[in-house]
């Protein structure tokens, strides 16, 4: 939607009253203001509509969640049913609810191998939030009660709370709140693209992958909790490991006696063509963390799962674990994870982004590495990344004033394709259900507002 064109009466009733009291994640509120708020009025499949009646393709699947696409009847339907039956009730007071208890053995079939125990919470931050404290508690419950200090990535993204903030290796959410708190830490991650200079990406991500290492020795292996990293990082640039970072990972955690807790928020269900991206890399985590996909967005809802190390001692103790939410497992929610899931499962959503969707996205991706604005595509599964650059062969970007992400992001959304901009890397992550013909729409607007923005730049 072009702000600049006359809007509505309506749309501007809207952008009024939305400016004047709702404060947005991660905005300057005054600059909102003056330009006016996109307002969103329904969506259906892979298309997102406005007040004012343009159609926008969804190559975010919101904020990479939606997998199973808008208005799905199954799952309305599933929220509808638990309204009507058991509108709320907490899972305090040794109480529990059918939703819940089904959803906790689905997950159990679904997670990677010894995930089976599960705290459910409302967003990924919070999930997070929770991990952390279990990881204190049980290395209390180990008698091991130093080993307190986190390290996690440069350009981790794993929420914002102040513990999440503080695991997220995005540094530009610290100031604001003087974060991070203390006893949190951060090491290298593998971006190749932006980092790896005349490295091969498997010598970079080596290379990284012994910074942990090299961390753990700095504070003392006695002293070090867990490592906290995504699969693949989302936020940070969508940054794919290569073949041997994570078996290094891996080693070095089990070497020191580190918990490997594994952020699956984004590259859960299945975004990477497997359930989970552990699956996908070959990780064995002793915890994660889900959000975003578990209900497809539909319902706010998390879960921490934890392998049988943690799991165990935390259900084995005689202390009462002083932890929870009012809303968590809550009925309504957990009522639309589990349809979301049997839905997913009913129609091989997993399979087909491992398989046919994931190929096709794969292709029409990489078909984008011949625009002179492009220096590099990479993705798996249905999730995928575009680097604009001013130099092809080195790699070189473009100076920060210029804001090209930005000036493509914006030129998507002004021809009808939402494509985030993480600096100039521009990030794809549709709905799973997205056919064919939908892709070829995505990835020709996707070269369109590419090519408008070369045209700004004056690059042919």
């Amino acid at each position: 939607m072009s702000q600049s064109a006359a809007i509505s009466n309506q749309t501007k009733r809207w952008q009024e009253m939305d400016a004047a009291h709702h404060l947005h994640p991660f905005t300057t509120h005054k600059d909102l203001a003056q330009k006016g708020a996109r307002v969103i009025t329904h969506a259906e499949g892979v298309y997102l509509y406005d007040s004012e009646g343009n159609r926008l393709i969804d190559g975010m699947a919101g904020l990479w969640c939606v997998q199973v696409g808008y208005g799905r009847e199954e799952l309305a339907q599933a929220g509808y049913k638990a309204l009507k039956e058991l509108s709320y009730y907490n899972s305090f007071f040794q109480t529990t609810n059918p939703y819940v208890a089904e959803l906790s053995q689905k997950l159990s079939e679904v997670c990677p191998k010894g995930i089976d125990r599960f705290f459910f919470a409302n967003s990924g931050s919070e999930g997070n939030d929770s991990a952390v404290k279990i990881i204190r508690y049980f290395w209390n419950l180990q008698g091991k009660p130093n080993k307190k200090a986190f390290i996690a990535r440069k350009k981790a993204y794993h929420g914002v709370t102040m513990v999440a903030a503080s695991l997220s290796g995005l540094t530009h959410m610290h100031p604001q709140a003087d974060l991070p708190l203390p006893g949190f830490h951060h090491v290298d991650c593998p971006d190749w693209f932006a980092e790896g200079g005349d490295m091969t990406p498997e010598e970079h991500g080596l290379k990284t992958a012994q910074s942990l290492e090299e961390k753990i020795l700095e504070l003392g292996a006695d002293n070090v909790a867990a490592f906290v990293a995504e699969p693949i990082q989302g936020a940070g640039g969508l940054i794919i490991p290569p073949k041997g970072y994570w078996e290094e990972i891996q080693r070095i955690c089990r070497k020191y006696d580190v918990l490997l807790h594994v952020d699956e928020v984004i590259c859960g269900f299945g975004r990477t063509g497997n359930w989970f991206g552990s699956d996908t890399f070959g990780i064995e985590p002793d915890m994660i963390n889900m959000a975003k996909g578990l209900s497809s967005g539909y319902q706010p809802i998390a879960a921490v799962g934890l392998g049988k190390r943690v799991g165990d001692a935390v259900f084995n103790s005689d202390n009462e674990w002083s932890h929870g939410f009012t809303y968590s497992g809550h009925p309504v929610a957990a009522a639309v994870a589990l349809a979301n899931l049997e839905l997913m499962q009913k129609e091989k959503l997993v399979e087909k982004a491992g398989g046919a969707t994931g190929s096709y996205f794969q292709k029409k991706l990489a078909e984008l590495g011949d625009h002179p604005l492009v220096g590099g595509t990479r993705g798996v599964g249905v999730i995928g990344a575009i680097e604009l650059v001013k130099d092809k062969k080195t790699r070189q970007k473009f100076d920060n004033t210029l804001d090209v992400g930005t000036r493509c992001r914006n030129h998507c959304f002004s021809n009808g394709l939402v494509m985030r901009a993480i600096g100039d890397t521009m990030v794809l992550s549709p709905p799973l259900t997205i056919t064919e013909s939908e892709m070829d729409e995505l990835f020709s607007l996707a070269r369109r507002c590419i090519d408008l923005t070369a045209k700004d730049l004056g690059v042919s």
